[in-house]
């Protein structure tokens, strides 16, 4: 005897996704994605070190923009660096100097 219909189970599609997660989408990839692919082909410049330090900082968990933390990645192997060596090394920078002179200092950037 064949079961009846009711009794089998469907899964409403908006609780299927919420059980997997997806990735999201930052509000600032655009002009991240532009950042790091200069990073991609520039050089461990102090201005360049603070931007892999800050974009490390920035991507650090987010569920998304695989693309951005590969690359992020990939530079610190090109320039033979770890992630805790960058942040020494950017400590250092920030207290010798202003990186982002000449740069609108009215909008910190936190995100």
């Amino acid at each position: 005897m064949r079961e009846p219909d009711f009794y089998a189970v469907q899964v409403h599609p908006m609780v299927a996704d919420s059980a997997t997660p997806k990735d999201q989408q930052h509000p600032l990839w655009s002009t991240d994605r532009q950042i790091v692919n200069q990073l991609l082909v520039g050089e461990p410049s102090d201005y360049n070190l603070a931007e892999l330090a800050r974009l490390r900082i920035r991507y650090r968990g987010f569920p998304g923009a695989r693309d951005i933390q590969t690359d992020l990645d990939t530079v610190l192997r090109q320039w033979q660096l770890t992630e805790d060596a960058l942040f020494a090394k950017t400590r250092l920078i920030h207290q010798a100097a202003q990186v982002y002179r000449g740069r609108s200092n009215q909008r910190e950037d936190w995100s």
